[in-house]
């Protein structure tokens, strides 16, 4: 099974989303993570959809999407070298004496506390999934109270545009 990502083009209309998720769960795929936001024409959005799947599967998601009216363009991003991002809001538990053993692990990340409590600091980061998934797992030790991550938002690298 291999990991895709795959940006749709739709028009920006109410229930697009819905009937993109639900063709998604009706055949049976998998999302991992789906992100909506303006795309750089007006009246279009992106939809930054990660499922995991062999070639035939992702041909599969492919037409059926194109199916779907409000559908304008699929790109298999992941086809090319791309750049992925994702952000995580991480709560930790923090009494003052932890601070600066934490603090050592958000700068090895290059990532930023953007809230401090009485007992606990908020992280952000910003990276690729795997780099993500390393901070959430160098923090659990401290107690993590709570996580809440975007998704991955992509596009394609240089001069390529779909």
């Amino acid at each position: 099974m291999k990991k895709h990502t795959i940006a749709v083009i739709v028009n920006d209309q109410p229930g697009v989303l819905q009937r993109v998720a639900g063709l998604f769960g009706r055949r049976g795929f998998n999302i991992e993570s789906i992100t909506v936001g303006a795309s750089e024409e007006k009246g279009l959005s992106r939809m930054v959809i990660v499922t995991t799947g062999d070639d035939h599967t992702l041909e599969q998601i492919t037409k059926q999407l194109y199916k779907l009216i409000d559908v304008i363009k699929v790109i298999d991003l992941s086809s090319n070298a791309m750049v992925g991002r994702e952000l995580a809001l991480i709560k930790v538990h923090a009494e003052p004496a932890m601070r600066p053993e934490i603090l050592g692990v958000v700068e090895t990340f290059r990532a930023s506390v953007v809230d401090i409590g009485s007992n606990t600091m908020m992280v952000q980061v910003v990276g690729d999934t795997e780099k993500i998934d390393a901070m959430a797992e160098l923090l659990q030790p401290y107690g993590i109270r709570e996580l809440s991550r975007t998704g991955v938002t992509a596009l394609n690298r240089g001069n390529m545009k779909q």
